[in-house]
């Protein structure tokens, strides 16, 4: 059994406009397990934080851990033991910079999931779909218009984010093999994407009976399904049929907003990403054809932002960087704040990202059951969100599980 006491603790989790009070947290065995102003916690180490705002772990709603370039086409066809070697580099780095939970949305499998989870790679917790879902044509497939090579191979190698299913059987048995071989939810393109180079934004991807089934497929699992959406039109056809978190949705219009509100369902913005691409994408080796997609994205996703935050529409933090791009992974908060307030920014990284998650009372809060995820800020978020990038140097403290990650020497 192991415990430690946590003393003069200021939480900022997103759920009000400034830090708590100074309180404790117990934590035993890698929970959790007392909150309160004054504790009595004996036979435990004392961890004094005075000085410092205290938050859970944050968590990141929209990564992809085996995308270690932008050309995703060219990631595919590495070997799945490089892509594994180099995943762990880009978990460990998300790790300290403070998100101890992820979800990976196309790609990352129940093998690295495992190696996670048994100490083999330093990283976040990692929630994953397995391989996104696609058509020929759509998002996630790589090739180009004169080239008509077979893409069965999508589905076994790690390199690649999605899998090619044409018709409503194969997508059945697609979802199902992912469900089968781990995957906590599903993910499918249902619109068109920037990093693939022949399905323009708005191509209208599967059809209606086709999404339809994979819902009912997802329910009868116990889980649901997310959609890779931009457009207004697909996003609507996409409600329609059942989805219930929204990736992206730039593009969505204001009675759609409204819907989603009333509905409860759930959108995460990656702005991050856009504003990336748009400058630097040829850089770090999106083809052309992708980087003109940008500019039909980029400004409209801010915008809506705003308006998703005045409906009340839930909202994860997602950041959907590839390869080298992922160094700016925290560069969403400030984007962010920029258009909404703090706290908003904070919560869609703690609380609201739990719900996202299915996770609620597990991640992204301190309180009593859950993972005693915590990071310590020199400073206080809600003033400064800069506080929360440059690679967490301003974080003397990320622990996950109970175990210090980071610690400073001066704690």
């Amino acid at each position: 059994m192991t415990r430690l006491l946590i003393k003069n603790a200021r939480i900022v989790d997103g759920t009000s406009p400034a830090p708590t009070d100074p309180m404790q947290i117990a934590i035993e065995d890698g929970r959790i397990c007392d909150l309160g102003a004054n504790l009595s916690f004996s036979a435990a180490p004392e961890l004094d934080l005075n000085g410092l705002t205290v938050m859970p772990g944050l968590i990141d709603c929209h990564v992809h851990t085996i995308a270690t370039t932008a050309n995703l086409g060219a990631n595919a066809a590495l070997p799945s033991s490089l892509v594994a070697a180099k995943a762990s580099h880009l978990m460990r780095d998300m790790l300290m910079r403070g998100f101890t939970t992820v979800r990976d949305l196309g790609g990352a499998d129940r093998g690295l999931q495992q190696a996670v989870e048994d100490g083999y790679f330093t990283a976040p917790r990692l929630v994953i779909c397995g391989k996104a879902l696609s058509q020929t044509g759509g998002h996630t497939d790589y090739r180009g218009p004169y080239d008509n090579r077979d893409v069965s191979w999508y589905a076994q190698t790690l390199g690649t984010l999605g899998r090619i299913c044409d018709g409503k059987p194969a997508l059945m048995q697609a979802a199902r093999e992912e469900l089968k071989n781990g995957a906590q939810f599903l993910k499918v393109m249902a619109d068109g994407g920037v990093s693939s180079p022949s399905d323009p934004i708005g191509y209208l991807v599967f059809s209606v009976e086709e999404l339809t089934a994979l819902v009912e497929i997802a329910k009868g699992f116990g889980t649901y399904v997310s959609a890779h959406l931009y457009d207004d039109t697909a996003i609507i056809r996409a409600l329609d049929c059942g989805i219930t978190c929204i990736e992206h949705g730039n593009l969505i219009g204001d009675e759609t907003i409204q819907r989603v509100a009333r509905e409860g369902a759930f959108v995460v913005p990656t702005n991050i990403t856009y504003d990336l691409l748009a400058r630097k994408g040829a850089e770090f080796g999106l083809p052309p054809e992708s980087v003109a997609k940008v500019a039909d994205v980029r400004e409209a996703g801010l915008e809506r932002v705003v308006k998703l935050h005045e409906a009340g529409v839930t909202m994860g933090y997602g950041s959907d960087l590839l390869g080298g791009m992922q160094t700016e992974q925290s560069g969403e908060f400030p984007l962010r704040g920029r258009y909404i307030p703090a706290d908003a920014v904070i919560r869609s990284a703690t609380v609201d990202a739990a719900k996202v998650l299915r996770m609620e009372g597990q991640v992204g809060v301190i309180a009593p059951g859950a993972h005693a995820d915590i990071i310590a800020v020199d400073g206080n978020p809600l003033e400064n969100l800069d506080l929360l990038t440059h690679q967490g140097a301003h974080m003397p403290l990320i622990m996950q599980g109970g175990r210090a990650i980071k610690k400073a020497a001066s704690l």
